[in-house]
């Protein structure tokens, strides 16, 4: 939503200070400090107070960029930079480029998009593990399925059935780990002291995880099976029972994801998250971001009762598919 409260418009003052010595593959950079003193609000069971909303759009890059290889933060005169070519390249009123498809792509105006306005700190990317900010390789396996999938989908067509498009565009789940995107980047995080339910703007799906240390069950879901449990004044989330069908840059049911969330003052919530998928990423990725609280609370996701984008795609495939059929017919080329 146009106007929201940026995530680093919150953190910006924040030094997010990690190094990469010591850090065993798989295991989470130790959460970063706040430098300031300030008391962290408590529950009446002494736990860290999680309540609220969290936003967590920023500018900062999943993956570092090449430009800045072998620095895990900028400089401030790097990120002022860095920060205004990025509202440049992502401005969304800007029509020039490749003709009616570029100016298609870029579907909205400027004003409906909110990636945010700022770097989370002065990370130069969410991936803070491996230390040199990069996704791991996938293994030679899941490279193979990858390849499998791209070429099914190449002689099937792009939108053969709704089924061929993602879960997003058909309004059914916005997967995890929660990762910034285009828009509603906002959490809503509601505690008790037996479940914590984390609410994510997008798609408005509830997540209600228990921290009374029950086992995880087995059944398969499309946000998997979150347990909780706290770790001194960490709420540590463990999340398993993937279906097959959420699928998450190659990872399906074999995904494994060890969420962090810590509250570092009354403003500040940081998040990190622990992919692992054995069959799918040579190693063990973690990613950080620092959210920041939104006053300005939730807006309402009606996507199912808006999409007419999957309804366009889908007379858009069938268009297409007549045009060539005649073409066969007549003898011409598109």
């Amino acid at each position: 939503m146009g106007g929201r409260t940026s995530v680093a418009g919150g953190v910006a003052v924040l030094s997010l200070l990690w190094t990469s010595a010591g850090l065993v593959a798989g295991q989470a950079p130790a959460p970063t400090r706040a430098r300031t003193n300030a008391t962290v609000p408590r529950t009446v069971d002494g736990k860290p107070d999680l309540h609220g909303v969290w936003a967590y759009g920023t500018l900062t890059p999943l993956e570092r960029p090449d430009g800045v290889s072998g620095k895990a933060e900028f400089t401030e005169e790097e990120a002022e930079e860095f920060q205004a070519d990025a509202r440049v390249r992502r401005n969304q009123d800007r029509r020039d480029g490749a003709g009616t498809n570029a100016d298609v792509s870029r579907a909205y105006n400027d004003f409906w998009w909110d990636f945010g306005r700022n770097v989370s700190g002065k990370q130069t990317s969410l991936v803070v593990d491996p230390p040199d900010g990069k996704i791991p390789a996938l293994t030679p396996d899941a490279a193979k399925r990858v390849a499998a999938r791209t070429e099914a989908r190449s002689r099937r067509g792009t939108a053969d059935d709704p089924e061929d498009r993602n879960l997003w565009e058909r309004c059914i789940t916005r997967q995890l780990p929660t990762l910034p995107g285009p828009y509603n980047n906002n959490v809503q995080i509601v505690q008790t002291k037996d479940h914590v339910v984390i609410v994510n703007e997008m798609i408005h799906e509830a997540r209600v995880i228990p921290v009374d240390g029950r086992p995880h069950g087995t059944v398969s879901r499309w946000h998997g099976d979150s347990r909780g449990r706290w770790e001194g004044d960490t709420l540590v989330v463990e999340t398993r029972n993937f279906t097959n069908k959420t699928n998450f840059r190659g990872a399906g049911e074999h995904l494994r994801l060890v969420e962090r969330y810590q509250r570092l003052d009354a403003r500040t919530l940081l998040y990190q998250v622990t992919i692992n998928d054995p069959t799918t990423w040579t190693r063990p990725w973690t990613v950080q971001i620092p959210m920041a609280s939104n006053e300005e609370g939730f807006f309402e996701y009606a996507c199912h009762e808006g999409n007419h984008g999957l309804q366009g795609i889908m007379k858009g495939a069938r268009a297409e598919d007549k045009f060539a059929a005649e073409a066969v017919k007549t003898g011409t080329r598109p």
